[in-house]
């Protein structure tokens, strides 16, 4: 990177310290991070325990990319989505890509068919920060069909350079952001318990929750030797509750699967939706 590079860019990073607490600070963060990835949209998105996440801020080269953003992504989708799938682990704070926490399966899952596909993205890597209020940030840059790229290495290494700063930021600058569903999130019940309720009261029938957990694990990408060892059981035990599960639900496949439980999904979602009540 030639000084030339380098000092425009700390002086893009010194303008969006300078906005700190106001209206133009998230646009001068994404300014910086273009500077520092060549990025071809970028959106700040806020998680708040079981709810549905809200957008603080999003730009992108072609509006594809976040049009399903509102009716598909907020109201169900999110629940299949690695970058959430972060926040409800409580991650640690950092700079993550989507290659590198995406199940073993997720490019051959209907949610990827289906939402993540007509986003055009080719790459995704988000940094993630918690406020203190208790909510998750994320930051997430996105290559799309528009560069017909990846994030190249030295992008890649320049985000982790400056990951710690840029979370710091954006802890700080949100650091007072709450939620009207924050609170009602927080008192929600988890999703495994309501999707077993609500499956309960629509077909009639009842899940165990670990045929639940199962379930939302087979709708995230996860083959049966990942869910194996994230449940630290075996890759058989996986295959006769996997069975168990389709012989209850009455279907064959993954995409009946996902039929049958993405409506509930939506139920469960919109919920817990709510307005934030923050400066953005």
């Amino acid at each position: 990177m030639d000084e030339v590079r380098e000092e425009s860019r700390e002086a893009l990073l010194a303008l969006a310290i300078s906005h700190l607490g106001d209206a133009q600070f998230a646009q001068r963060l994404a300014d910086f991070l273009w500077h520092c990835s060549g990025y071809d949209n970028f959106i700040v998105i806020a998680y708040a325990g079981h709810g549905s996440p809200v957008s603080l801020f999003q730009e992108a080269r072609d509006p594809r990319v976040y049009q399903a953003f509102d009716s598909e992504y907020v109201r169900a989708a999110y629940i299949l989505d690695p970058f959430y799938r972060l926040h409800m682990k409580k991650a640690q704070v950092g700079l993550y890509r989507l290659q590198d926490i995406a199940p073993d399966q997720f490019t051959r899952t209907r949610y990827f068919e289906q939402y993540y596909r007509q986003t055009t993205l080719r790459d995704e890597t988000a940094m993630l920060a918690y406020t203190r209020s208790g909510l998750t940030i994320t930051a997430c840059m996105g290559k799309d069909h528009t560069s017909e790229n990846v994030f190249s290495r030295a992008a890649l290494s320049t985000l982790k350079r400056y990951a710690p700063v840029v979370i710091a930021l954006i802890e700080q600058h949100w650091a007072e952001l709450h939620a009207g569903w924050e609170q009602a999130s927080t008192k929600q019940q988890p999703v495994l318990g309501q999707l077993i309720e609500l499956f309960q009261s629509r077909n009639g029938t009842a899940l165990t929750p670990r045929q639940a957990e199962v379930a939302l694990l087979i709708l995230q990408g996860h083959s049966s030797k990942s869910i194996a060892a994230m449940l630290d059981i075996s890759p058989q035990t996986v295959k006769v509750f996997r069975k168990q599960l389709y012989a209850r639900c009455g279907i064959s496949s993954q995409a009946e699967l996902f039929a049958l439980m993405m409506p509930i999904v939506a139920d469960i979602s919109s919920a817990a939706a709510g307005v934030i009540q923050a400066r953005r």
